[in-house]
């Protein structure tokens, strides 16, 4: 057959056939992409999951796909409500430091690390450590997370680093 040939001559074109060969490969494009989305949001959970915005449409996803999610924090929702610093009533050259806090959050949240620092009259950094919930608690916590509006007391023993100490802080990680 060539081009010169009758119309009638020639096989008609099955346009229909070429538009849904068409179709289904931009369906199959489509669906790709939507799986490679998924991928991408499943693959990065742990970062999104931590990012308020993002966490209710992470948790609808790990609710489908029945992946695991960390537990939700938000270590600037707790507020200390009263601390102190005094001399140790038995050990020379320890001070003890008691401190409340409580966890401001809508949601029960792992229980975090407390951090405390020491400064001296300039805002110079004298000391600075960490501690895990079972050092500021005295023992393992009874539970694995603090409950909206629980309140925590926290006693610790520290080297007395003498008289250039005048401000300490408490923060939480």
């Amino acid at each position: 057959m060539s081009s010169s040939d009758p119309q009638f001559f020639r096989k008609p074109s099955n346009r229909f056939g070429e538009f849904a060969r068409g179709l289904i490969g931009w369906a199959a494009a489509f669906a790709l992409l939507l799986l490679l989305c998924l991928q991408i949001l499943v693959a990065d959970r742990d970062r999104l999951a931590a990012d308020p915005d993002w966490r209710p449409r992470i948790e609808t996803v790990c609710a489908t796909l029945r992946c695991s999610l960390p537990p939700w924090r938000e270590p600037q929702a707790f507020r200390v409500t009263s601390r102190e610093v005094r001399p140790h009533p038995t050990v020379p050259g320890v001070l003890l430091v008691s401190a409340s806090f409580r966890n401001d959050a809508a949601f029960a949240q792992a229980w975090p690390q407390l951090e405390l620092s020491l400064t001296d009259i300039d805002g110079q950094s004298l000391g600075l450590r960490r501690f895990a919930p079972s050092e500021y608690l005295g023992s393992a916590p009874a539970t694995q997370r603090i409950a909206p509006g629980q309140s925590a007391n926290i006693t610790l023993e520290i080297v007395d680093p003498g008289k250039r100490a005048l401000a300490f802080g408490i923060a939480f990680h």
